[in-house]
């Protein structure tokens, strides 16, 4: 990419870097938790209104998409996650969460700024592209389940104009200050999350004898399971298998008729999704068998994919953020899951992460934690980075 071209972007991004903190932090002190994020749609409406833009609301329920047009190129889409988490917040920052109980512990806040920013950049450079910039302003990332991306596929949210490509970042605590973190392939895993419920015969705790004891086929699942990591799966295939919640039994002296197992699986390729969770319920319904119990497996429908980079569309992306003096660290796949991985199974495209670390600021803590800081000199970074690969991909070259 020609060095006026990534001078102009990477001005346009600190003119801007006042507004964005700014959003930023009116985001911040309103969250909205998945599915309610209306007053954080409205602003984002409201500002790429304001800059001339197609707009369209309620995509998908609570989403907004943005068509900035330029040439005759390919049409880029740029997403953005705008939901909180259901966390009261610690961290000492002026902008403190003013909704109780409900906080941005996972940066989307940032994320709808940046990309603001970008569309502010991108509007006043609009002679850049070659193609069209959709904006994807996405609701629900953190509902896990159904999410806000498939929604809004949808509700056309790719379409008219079709999207060639997309791309998205994450801001990320485990990064350092500024630096691209990337990786071409999978990036994220896919997250099922699952639930055994195990029917036993109740009775006295003195007469165990007379019962079908769910807490003691519980205790024999749960070693099982993690059997199936250890003794059923290549160790080269990456998997995380983890039982977070046991609940079964009311009282000292009563052998309860039921107990209930969750968990969750991450795994990063398609095909070992599908055969640990037909060995998970294979393995489960044969220990209940032997032990004289039954059970009933259920995995939650519609869990995010596993997030998948376009090997050649990062080769390209990361060689213009190389040139444009971008500092670059390629790293290992996360385990946790996203569905920017539904835009990217219909697009091929790049997710990245944008490192928020500073110790200096006391920027420290982990996403999801409920004294979360982000360091906010990285914001025009984010803008600058994807206002430059939307500039790169516009064009059909």
């Amino acid at each position: 990419m020609e060095s006026g071209i990534v001078k102009r972007i990477v001005e346009s991004s600190m003119a801007v870097e006042r507004e964005v903190i700014s959003i930023r932090r009116q985001i911040h002190r309103r969250p909205e938790l998945s599915y309610a994020e209306r007053e954080t749609s409205a602003l984002v409406a409201s500002k790429l209104r304001s800059l001339g833009m197609e707009v369209r609301t309620g995509v998908g329920g609570t989403g907004v998409v943005g068509v900035l047009r330029g040439g005759e190129g390919r049409v880029v889409g740029l997403r953005a996650d705008m939901d909180a988490l259901p966390i009261n917040e610690e961290a000492d920052v002026q902008f403190r969460s003013e909704v109780p109980g409900v906080m941005h512990a996972c940066g989307h806040d940032a994320h709808t700024a940046i990309l603001l920013g970008v569309a502010e950049v991108l509007a006043s450079n609009r002679d850049l592209l070659r193609g069209s910039v959709k904006f994807l302003f996405q609701p629900a990332e953190e509902d896990g389940g159904r999410g806000g991306a498939l929604p809004m596929i949808e509700d056309g949210a790719l379409e008219d104009p079709h999207v060639d490509h997309v791309f998205g970042l994450h801001v990320m605590a485990d990064c350092p200050a500024g630096v691209i973190c990337y990786r071409p392939g999978p990036i994220m895993a896919a997250p099922d999350s699952f639930r055994v419920r195990v029917r036993g015969r109740g009775g006295h705790g003195s007469k165990p004898d007379d019962t079908v004891d769910p807490i003691f086929v519980t205790g024999q699942l749960i070693n099982a399971i993690y059997g199936l990591r250890a003794r059923m799966v290549p160790q080269t295939r990456p998997l995380v298998l983890s039982i977070c919640s046991v609940h079964s039994g009311t009282k000292d002296n009563i052998i309860p008729d039921e107990a209930v197992i969750q968990g969750t699986i991450r795994t990063l390729d398609e095909e070992l999704r599908s055969s640990v969770k037909i060995k998970l319920g294979n393995l489960v319904r044969g220990v209940c068998e032997a032990l004289g119990a039954q059970c009933e497996v259920f995995f939650e429908p519609n869990a995010y994919p596993v997030t998948v980079n376009d090997p050649s569309v990062t080769a390209k992306a990361i060689a213009v953020l190389r040139e444009a003096g971008f500092p670059l660290v390629e790293i290992e796949p996360i385990m946790g899951g996203e569905d920017v991985s539904r835009f990217l199974q219909r697009a091929p495209g790049m997710y990245y992460f944008l490192g928020i670390r500073n110790e200096q600021k006391g920027c420290v803590y982990p996403n999801h934690s409920s004294r979360f800081k982000i360091d906010e000199d990285v914001l025009k970074v984010g803008v600058s980075s994807l206002a430059l690969l939307a500039v790169a991909f516009s064009s059909k070259e």
